[in-house]
């Protein structure tokens, strides 16, 4: 991408598309000071500015002259709904006019944000609302940035404290946008931009073995989840048909490789479905799988009912008989309390209700 080019064909692109070399290359072609590049490249990263006008220790003529040779699409809120546990839900609305939603979950010693990549998704998963979209397109590095940045000034003014954690757990397949994810991590991670430790990031995937390698390969920093909500091919292709093309076994090789390359953590999430994955046999399977990879936790996770769905989740006691089972097979298992059910925004919910 070249600046010089960019000017003279006077064609608008997104200023966030361009590293800080190139800010300072333009505002040397203008005639105006280096350090110029640098405040706005602190409005785009680290104040979130959602317009020129917003940078207000520029003169009002220089954010004229950007806003006439730039774009700054920003996300815009479109809805927020607050629920009885503090959780946050916001429904962004995209420069082209798309809904994506994103949850800020508050804990006592976390405040984690929960975000989309792409808009809708294309797998279909038969539990999850969002698989039950369209997929129109994927996010841009800038747009789930922009989300972070977003749900991170909520937890600042609604909780006096910043984000702790960011989640991959939105709408989409975050390796399905590979590049994208990975640029906006970058950028999240920056000490120009959010400044986070990349072991504060969880991305989650469905499961696809060649992009959990390519990870592996990348030698990323951050931590991986695998959705598995199913611990035999049968019942797992019943409910997330990526299974045809991604077996259990293919993923369990994925996931050795990604460890063997990284030594990040691994979390193994497992949705409990009534008569469907919680027997006892299932949590055999389950541990077997567990055994064959360096997991660092099973995340039990209750079933949250959504639209048209077919399922719904066990009692306590067989939820309670099931982790039990893990937990004296010496499986690392946590249950997942879901957090925001009241407005549609815990595990699987995501599916811009209202639009």
């Amino acid at each position: 991408m070249y600046l010089c080019g960019m000017i003279a064909e006077k064609q608008k692109q997104n200023i966030r598309h361009f590293n800080l070399p190139e800010l300072k290359e333009y505002f040397e072609k203008i005639g105006d000071k280096k350090f110029r590049a640098m405040q706005v490249y602190e409005w785009l990263w680290q104040k979130n500015a959602q317009s020129f006008d917003d940078m207000t220790n520029l003169s009002k003529e220089l954010r004229q002259k950007l806003s006439e040779i730039f774009l700054l699409p920003a996300l815009k809120v479109n809805t927020t709904q607050i629920s009885s546990d503090g959780t946050i839900k916001s429904r962004f609305q995209t420069f082209d006019g798309h809904m994506i939603e994103g949850v800020l979950i508050p804990t006592e010693k976390r405040n984690t944000a929960c975000v989309s990549s792409q808009i809708g998704c294309s797998l279909s998963c038969k539990f999850c609302a969002t698989g039950t979209m369209e997929r129109k397109r994927n996010l841009d590095f800038d747009e789930i940035y922009n989300q972070v940045a977003a749900i991170n000034q909520q937890s600042e003014k609604s909780y006096d404290k910043k984000l702790s954690n960011v989640v991959f757990m939105g709408m989409g397949e975050p390796l399905l946008n590979y590049k994208n994810v990975l640029k906006a991590i970058d950028r999240i991670t920056a000490n120009d931009g959010l400044a986070m430790s990349p072991k504060r990031i969880t991305v989650s995937t469905a499961g696809i073995a060649k992009m959990i390698k390519q990870l592996g390969d990348d030698k990323v920093k951050f931590n991986l989840a695998l959705s598995l909500h199913a611990a035999d091919d049968k019942k797992r292709g019943e409910i997330m048909p990526i299974n045809e093309t991604n077996s259990i076994e293919a993923l369990i090789e994925a996931l050795n490789y990604f460890y063997e390359k990284t030594k990040n953590d691994i979390t193994l999430e497992y949705i409990l479905f009534k008569d469907l994955n919680d027997s006892l046999e299932d949590a055999e399977h389950l541990v077997k799988i567990y055994r064959q990879i360096p997991t660092h936790l099973v995340n039990v996770i209750e079933y949250n009912q959504i639209a048209g769905a077919r399922f719904s989740k066990p009692d306590d006691e067989t939820t309670q008989q099931f982790t039990d089972y893990l937990a004296k097979n010496r499986v690392n298992v946590r249950v997942r309390r879901s957090r925001g059910k009241d407005i549609d925004a815990a595990c699987g919910q995501l599916a811009n209700k209202g639009k």
